[in-house]
């Protein structure tokens, strides 16, 4: 099973900040505990390089890297461990260096052009940042009309309340989301209600 597949299996994907690379393992175990062995962990702070590391070689989760803005920070995610590279809006010196190292690269897209854009460099599936306030699941719905094979990852204001509006799609692959790995949680070392709010989640796409 290729990444993407993975990710359309997992239906969900937690979007993970982390200040401290020592919260990687706990936090890895408590999502694999909750039934959810995916994350993105996204390049905005220091130690993600090292929580990359920490939570590929686990062997058991599929550890993807957020954020990424340039080549360089590719390199890193993929000597980390990283399988996936996911970018905010769409660069192609990024998707270009993701080619070159194998790794599927998810950049955002919201409009027609950035998805033309994307598929002209050659990719299937955009994430679709920040989907809140770029028009949600209505808009994702309008533009898979005209791009029929075309797959979203919706990100950004995506909650338990209104999840299942986004997998309710056809054309949403996956969703990414960060209630159930909350930063406060995280910091406070609280993994067992990380478990809790993963397993509720994973819970809701079975629905």
């Amino acid at each position: 099973m290729d990444t993407l597949d993975q990710l359309a299996a997992a239906r969900l994907v937690p979007v993970v900040v982390l200040d401290d690379a020592a919260d990687a393992a706990p936090l890895a175990a408590a999502l694999v505990a909750g039934g959810l062995p995916v994350a993105e962990v996204t390049f905005r702070t220091a130690a993600a390089p090292d929580a990359i590391r920490v939570m590929s070689e686990r062997g058991d989760l599929l550890v993807g890297a957020g954020t990424v803005l340039t080549a360089a920070q590719v390199d890193q995610a993929v000597a980390a461990g990283a399988s996936y590279v996911v970018s905010p809006g769409l660069s192609r010196a990024v998707v270009e260096r993701c080619q070159e190292h194998g790794v599927l690269a998810l950049p955002g897209a919201v409009t027609a052009t950035e998805i033309q854009a994307a598929l002209e460099l050659g990719l299937t599936t955009v994430k679709f940042f920040p989907a809140g306030t770029s028009g949600g699941p209505k808009a994702i719905a309008a533009l898979a009309a005209p791009f029929g094979g075309v797959g979203f990852v919706p990100t950004g204001g995506v909650s338990a309340a209104n999840l299942h509006e986004y997998l309710d799609v056809p054309a949403v692959v996956a969703v990414g989301g960060s209630w159930m790995v909350g930063k406060d949680l995280v910091r406070a070392g609280d993994f067992a209600t990380v478990t809790r709010l993963t397993a509720e989640a994973v819970a809701l796409t079975r629905r």
